[in-house]
């Protein structure tokens, strides 16, 4: 049976002190270059002067005099920039940065986190953050090819076939780009939507090919990132990325083995949806019928009346009747006590006033005509 060759005791055991700290989220590999070249970062109290120094924890690392906490599980975050932010810790120019949204977009407890690559101040979209210095490294690295998609809405003249050319790719003034896959996805008049997939990522990469062209970009969104979209969520808003996709990525992307904890029970990527503020509580509701308004007093016919907004409405407001009611008799044209003419009373040539004249009887009510003089 074969055996395995001895390992080489000439080379110890861990990482280089750079991936360590990266991993750490103290900075990103070439910072901490930059720090050990400036005599920040000592070992045991003695300064380094060399980023291959070989550990296999950070177990009396220091960095400016304070000591290094172990490496914590590599954590993946996503945030919808919104324009008008610069993506930095901090602008000289007094700008707002991304960390002055993502101190309320981010969950509590979120260790330090860094952005992979970055997006202009008027550009937004995905943008990806991690704990994990190296795999910002290496997620940046134009040799891993990790994919960024781009839609942008642009004003002028191409075709088709001048976006494809580019799959070839192109130089402008004096810089090479390499293969972009782009696509006219619709057109208004002489205002574009175009879709733009790189893989080198250079500054302002997208924005000067379009102008190449001879377009005038006016709007430009990153929509992804690796298999990572930004899909629905909103403008502002940050999310943990997990589940066996992120985990394996992860793994492939830093060479680090998957951990039992490190991975989780979901078998697809999930951008959680932002929680929403509880509505306030309704009124409760009244049972029954509504309760009637207070009658209300009018004027009518010289005299107040009370009237009720109840059935009936405008109909019931009636003046008040006044004397007795018509008989059928007097509604069918009969004679009446108005137009009748008075038995037993005197003639014509009778006195009205003085001695001779006689009393008038009072009249009655109804429809019964007067009495005469009793015989």
């Amino acid at each position: 049976m074969p055996t395995q060759p001895p390992r080489s005791e000439s080379r110890p055991e861990g990482d280089r002190i750079a991936k360590l700290l990266a991993r750490a989220g103290v900075a990103s590999r070439r910072e901490i270059e930059r720090m050990i070249a400036d005599g920040r970062v000592a070992l045991d109290g003695k300064v380094l002067d060399t980023p291959a120094t070989i550990l296999a924890s950070l177990k009396g690392v220091t960095v400016d005099g304070n000591p290094v906490a172990a490496a914590e599980a590599t954590r993946l975050f996503a945030f919808h920039k919104p324009t008008g932010l610069i993506t930095a810790e901090r602008d000289l120019a007094g700008r707002p940065t991304i960390y002055t949204a993502l101190r309320n977009a981010l969950p509590q407890g979120t260790p330090r986190v860094m952005p992979v690559g970055r997006l202009d101040l008027n550009t937004e979209g995905l943008l990806l953050l991690t704990n994990d210095g190296g795999l910002k490294r290496t997620m940046e690295l134009p040799a891993t090819k990790v994919p960024r998609t781009y839609r942008a809405r642009a004003f002028g003249v191409v075709s088709q076939a001048q976006l494809e050319d580019l799959m070839d790719g192109v130089e402008i003034d004096g810089v090479r780009y390499g293969s972009i896959d782009a696509n006219l996805e619709r057109s208004s008049g002489r205002n574009l939507w175009i879709e733009m997939t790189i893989t080198e990522g250079k500054n302002r990469e997208v924005r000067r090919v379009l102008e190449y062209l001879g377009l005038q970009v006016n709007r430009l969104i990153r929509t992804g990132y690796g298999p990572f979209n930004l899909g629905d969520l909103p403008r502002g808003q940050a999310v943990e990325l997990t589940g066996k996709p992120v985990a394996h990525f992860i793994s492939e992307m830093t060479g680090t083995p998957i951990t039992r904890g490190g991975v989780k029970k979901a078998d697809k990527v999930e951008i959680a949806a932002p929680v929403k503020a509880p509505r306030a509580p309704r009124p409760p509701v009244r049972k029954g019928p509504p309760p009637r308004p207070a009658p209300r007093l009018e004027k009518q016919a010289g005299a107040d009346a009370v009237t009720s907004p109840g059935k009936g409405g405008d109909a019931a407001r009636k003046a008040p009747r006044r004397g007795p009611a018509p008989s059928p008799r007097a509604r069918e044209g009969k004679e009446t006590l108005i137009n009748a003419p008075r038995k037993g009373l005197a003639g014509a040539g009778a006195p009205r006033s003085g001695k001779g004249a006689r009393k008038r009887p009072a009249p009655t009510r109804g429809n019964t005509p007067p009495r005469g003089p009793r015989k």
